[in-house]
């Protein structure tokens, strides 16, 4: 399994487009990590989260990934993940902030 955090907040992303998000990213996790994703999502509450000290409207999506990528590899699926968040929910590119990690050394 590979786990995938997903920070959003409350009220942002709807159900049938949370659904979305989290199908698209296990079926990235499945083609180029070879694996099945563990998507932990968690809403925040409203007041909770903010950016600019105003409240946020960011989302965070963080993979652990199961072995070590090369750098071309890991842009390439960061484009991916801030391409889809953009797509299905209509926020901005400032309004995503990706991450992929290797595993600990």
């Amino acid at each position: 399994m590979i786990p995938i955090t997903c920070f959003v907040q409350q009220g942002q992303i709807g159900a049938d487009i949370a659904a979305t998000l989290r199908e698209e990213l296990g079926a990235l996790t499945q083609s180029e990590l070879d694996g099945e994703a563990m998507i932990n999502w968690i809403e925040v509450k409203p007041g909770n989260g903010f950016t600019e000290a105003k409240p946020s409207t960011s989302s965070l999506v963080s993979i652990q990934s199961p072995q070590a990528l090369a750098q071309p590899e890991r842009i390439a699926m960061l484009q991916h993940i801030c391409d889809l968040w953009m797509e299905k929910t209509a926020c901005s590119i400032n309004e995503i902030v990706a991450s992929i990690n290797d595993p600990a050394q």
